[in-house]
């Protein structure tokens, strides 16, 4: 018999229990290939108690939770299903089923889905912990950005680069012993850059002994990922990657001197911005050199996402394994005439950065430009494209760029840009968070809403299929079982986004 309660959580953490271990293996669990340092990263066990500091956002604490009657999409891209209730014991999802279906166990805290919907929680791959504050300075936000990433729905996340690399590595060790609260992280390394990027805190690695001392130096200290960016030349590149394959680690890469498909010839995981970092259609490209900003501009602008010079590179990368990321929230606010950011996204941020972005976004909307807005629909259509002919498409949202992307609030906006771009609901929910978990190896422990994984879940206040701006509306966010306050989470850290 189900309990018709609805339930307002506890604090008592001694309710917590150990792993729960599920007699039934999973489908497909066997790991195969040699990319385990991102799946070790990204499936660390839960804490075993937390810091006041977490304790006070914690609502579900019990060792046995019934959501009941809930729209669920489970991340696996199957159709969304109502009236479903999901059993979980420990961190681990037991039950999943039909209401009529699943007995409640005795004792269970109930809580009560109806209008509700439930996804896995977000798996989410190009994501930072620093912001930008200004004259091509990026504030390292420790403090603000691991709440409202969990907040905002994001339980797994890869940092797309750093800047700040010790404090990554040491926040994500205080997240995975209960000190912070924030999502599991897959640390990247700091950038594998040439000479002469634009900010000054990124490294320059400007021979294939340089690429392979860096990727040992910080693999040794515990990074899990690396990215390249945009002035590495190819055979630097090769070595890195060569340097992280045999370390288990993955690379990914925002390119300019090197085209997506010479990319993908050098073993490359993983191209970031869908495809507008892309040099492969510019014409008279040399190589080994990024173009300017005018000529890759111009090649984008009159690239046809249905010609074969498009999907030549397209199948490429498929038939080498590359995944794209794609980070539309980072390019929203150049198309022009789009929305405003939410109120509580902008009021997240330090007062005297918040009337800077503040003015540029008004700006933004209100001098619409058709050009502009063209090119934002075709990097939406060029997305669907590759995932019509099997690509992997991930995506993340780049906090960066001009502020109007916040940590939390950008991840929701996402999921709803990928639905604009036209993937269904279901779809955008697996790009956002199976799609992840493949990539980081992890899928048969984290990533859609299974019997035996982990149970990390977001309670969306409303009905997914029919309001995309239920993504907005979360009210508890699942970690390994444990039941977040979300807008508490959101609201604990508001007008320092920036700062700290």
């Amino acid at each position: 018999m189900l309990k018709r309660t609805t339930h307002r959580g506890s604090m008592a953490l001694a309710a917590l229990t150990p792993l729960i271990i599920v007699s039934s293996p999973l489908p497909g669990s066997a790991q195969s290939g040699p990319y385990t340092a991102a799946r070790a990263a990204t499936t660390a066990p839960r804490p075993t108690g937390f810091a006041p500091a977490v304790e006070r956002f914690i609502t579900v604490s019990e060792s046995v939770v019934a959501i009941r009657n809930v729209v669920l999409v489970d991340g696996t891209g199957a159709p969304a299903r109502s009236g479903m209730t999901v059993i979980v014991e420990g961190d681990r999802i037991v039950g999943v089923g039909p209401e009529a279906g699943v007995e409640i166990p005795e004792g269970a805290a109930v809580i009560d889905g109806t209008g509700r919907t439930l996804t896995p929680g977000w798996v989410m791959l190009h994501e930072h912990m620093f912001y930008p504050s200004g004259s091509a300075r990026y504030n390292t936000n420790e403090i603000s950005f691991p709440p409202l990433y969990l907040g905002g729905g994001a339980t797994t996340i890869r940092t797309g680069g750093s800047m700040d690399p010790y404090t990554d590595l040491r926040l994500r060790d205080q997240i995975n012993q209960g000190v912070v609260a924030g999502p599991r992280m897959d640390v990247t390394g700091p950038y594998l850059e040439g000479a002469g990027g634009f900010v000054r805190a990124l490294p320059e690695v400007r021979t294939p002994t340089e690429a392979r001392a860096h990727v040992a130096f910080w693999a040794d200290r515990g990074v899990t990922s690396f990215k390249a960016y945009n002035l590495i030349d190819g055979v630097t590149l090769g070595a890195a990657i060569q340097e992280a394959h045999a370390r288990g680690i993955k690379v990914t890469g925002h390119l300019c001197s090197i085209t997506y498909r010479e990319a993908a010839d050098l073993g490359i995981d993983n191209l970031e911005h869908g495809f507008r970092a892309a040099t492969d259609w510019v014409e008279g490209k040399a190589p080994d050199v990024c173009p300017g900003g005018q000529a890759r501009a111009r090649s984008y602008e009159t690239l046809d996402v249905e010609s074969s010079a498009f999907l030549d590179v397209v199948d490429h990368l498929i038939r080498n394994g590359v995944a794209i990321t794609a980070t539309p929230t980072v390019f929203e606010r150049g198309a022009t005439g789009r929305p405003l950011p939410p109120r509580a996204a902008l009021d997240a941020i330090l007062p005297e950065l918040r009337e800077r972005v503040v003015e540029r976004s008004v700006r933004s909307r209100d001098n619409p430009d058709l050009q502009a807005q063209a090119l934002f629909t075709r990097m939406l259509k060029a997305l669907c494209v590759f995932v019509e002919r099997g690509g992997t498409l991930v995506v993340g949202i780049d906090p960066t760029g001009g502020g109007d992307v916040v940590a939390g609030y950008g991840n929701q906006r996402a999921v709803q840009l990928l639905v604009e771009a036209g993937l269904s609901v279901e779809q955008a929910v697996m790009v956002a968070t199976l799609n992840g978990a493949r990539y980081l190896e992890a899928a048969d422990v984290i990533g859609s809403v299974e019997v035996g994984k982990r149970a990390d879940l977001i309670l969306l206040e409303g009905d997914l299929r029919s309001d995309l701006e239920a993504l907005r509306r979360p009210t508890l966010v699942f970690k390994d079982g444990v039941g977040f306050d979300a807008p508490a989470l959101l609201g604990s850290v508001q007008g320092t986004v920036g700062l700290r």
